[in-house]
């Protein structure tokens, strides 16, 4: 069976690919006719001796890996929650992505590189409550790209707010 496209569905840190939101989001990617995958960074993200977020190079490394090889067959949607984001957003700057998915995109993570992303079409959804990434933040990196962006009374789990990450995923969808 042929599909629109592949998506890939990034956890976020000490989540897993099991986790609520982005079972959700395969939910609707299948519904709506695109393949997916859920990868498992769970390894990655116990590394602790590396650095208080794991091994981001290597979690970085293996989606990027997928999205290449997802690349060769067709469209790529990057779609992930917190650090799952992040790297969503810097992958899609080396593989060609037809849209990006960012739940709770970490703006800035300590040292690290502010967040980039390929100018494509991006939606985010974050909660104006989140108690690690500042909504103000993510509201003015959302302005600079033009990106289409959902705020929510909710924290940076958006726990709460499940169904509106997989209608606002589908809108997406709909679009590419």
């Amino acid at each position: 069976m042929s599909t629109r496209g592949h998506c890939i569905l990034s956890h976020g840190f000490e989540s897993g690919p099991d986790a609520t939101k982005v079972t959700a989001l395969a939910d609707v990617a299948e519904r709506l006719g695109w393949s997916h995958e859920r990868p498992d960074f769970t390894a990655f993200d116990a590394r602790r001796d590396i650095s208080d977020l794991g091994d981001v190079p290597n979690r970085l490394q293996r989606l990027l890996e997928l999205a290449r090889a997802a690349a060769t067959r067709g469209p790529v949607v990057l779609a992930g929650s917190s650090l799952g984001a992040y790297i969503s957003g810097l992958v899609s700057l080396q593989v060609p992505t037809a849209g990006l998915f960012l739940m709770a995109p970490p703006i800035k993570m300590g040292p690290a590189p502010r967040l980039e992303a390929a100018a494509v079409p991006t939606s985010i959804i974050h909660g104006w409550h989140d108690e690690l990434i500042p909504a103000s933040a993510v509201v003015a990196w959302a302005q600079e790209r033009g990106s289409r962006l959902l705020l929510v009374n909710d924290g940076h789990r958006l726990s709460e707010h499940v169904d509106a990450s997989a209608d606002a995923f589908a809108s997406l969808l709909s679009v590419l």
